[in-house]
């Protein structure tokens, strides 16, 4: 099934559900009123939500209306935990190649994570508000999964189970932050303004065979302002979404409504390209000796896609536009 949640005058919104071909919507005021609700009370309501789904896809629910992504939330618009894993190796071994940095003890055994902002996400074609270019706005094409409650030390296999939802991640970085707050190990914050999600949220059947031991085997189109950037495939995964719920669960319960990102999509073939400005300036590092791409300026654009093997996108497209807001802190 497809979900959405619809802006109104509320901070969690109007939960919808969405017909597989993002055309149509049927609101679910009556019957989980939020996403968080449903995601509460999972086990009771996706009986009932199984017959609407395909009354809505077979175009025989009168009272569903048209689709816009544009009137959408963030599936979840904030919920009690996001934590962003680095499951693609050979975007840290990039990275760690082009600076000529020392490799980092079990990197390739234990996943990198941080947990992020979760009060604030943007919806999919809300606008990138940020204070300064100054600080190096990076953008990141991520998959994401959010979870019922997982129990603390939670095994690797067990951990999928727990698995309610998948979505895109725009997982927005400034790369003026990031060395500073590594270094000082406490982690990052004002590297990570808030994250932005696709309009759609799914259930994991509706990947069919490209949800895969706990992979989305599918390739994440990324395009800034209108050219080609990168089209990664989430098969290359190091850490399945297993093992990376399983690591963040391992000394403490997650609440349900937790969101759990797999990072950077990235593929050791280059011609895929890149899903993040970093990464292609890393590439150019190694390759040339200096970078050559610039970070993101205001008035950029930058959109991610999932499509199926029939080109049907599954998520509906991350389509934002960067913006000027706030106080300039650099003057």
């Amino acid at each position: 099934m497809k979900f959405a949640t619809m802006k109104n005058d509320l901070k969690d919104g109007g939960l919808l559900l969405v017909s597989r071909d993002l055309s149509k919507a049927f609101s679910l005021d009556a019957i989980a009123p939020t996403m968080q609700h449903l995601l509460d009370h999972w086990q009771s309501l996706m009986p009932v939500m199984q017959p609407i789904y395909e009354a809505l896809n077979n175009g025989e629910l009168e009272a569903s209306f048209d689709f816009y992504s544009e009137q959408m939330m963030a599936p979840l618009p904030r919920t009690y935990q996001w934590c962003d894993g680095s499951a693609f190796l050979n975007h840290g071994e990039l990275v760690q190649k082009a600076f000529s940095l020392p490799p980092q003890e079990d990197f390739d055994t234990i996943p990198l994570m941080y947990q992020g902002a979760s009060d604030c996400f943007l919806g999919a074609n809300d606008p990138i508000e940020l204070p300064d270019e100054r600080h190096g706005i990076d953008f990141e094409g991520e998959f994401a999964v959010v979870v019922e409650e997982v129990p603390m030390g939670c095994s690797v296999e067990q951990a999928l189970s727990h698995i309610r939802l998948i979505m895109l991640v725009n997982d927005v970085s400034l790369r003026g932050f990031i060395q500073r707050e590594i270094k000082g190990g406490f982690g990052f914050l004002q590297a990570k303004p808030s994250s932005s999600f696709s309009p759609v949220a799914v259930t994991p059947d509706e990947l069919g065979d490209q949800w895969c031991d706990g992979r989305v085997c599918l390739p994440l189109s990324v395009t800034w302002n209108g050219q080609w950037f990168g089209n990664a495939n989430g098969d290359e995964m190091n850490f399945t979404f297993g093992e990376l719920i399983a690591h963040a669960a391992l000394t403490r319960k997650l609440t349900t409504g937790t969101i759990i990102g797999s990072g950077t999509v990235s593929n050791k073939e280059t011609a895929r390209g890149s899903s993040c400005i970093a990464e292609k300036r890393a590439l150019e590092m190694i390759t040339t000796g200096q970078a050559q791409t610039d970070f993101m300026k205001f008035g950029d654009r930058i959109r991610m896609e999932a499509f199926n093997g029939s080109a049907e996108s599954i998520f509906g497209a991350i389509d934002q536009i960067v913006i000027q807001g706030g106080t300039n802190l650099a003057d």
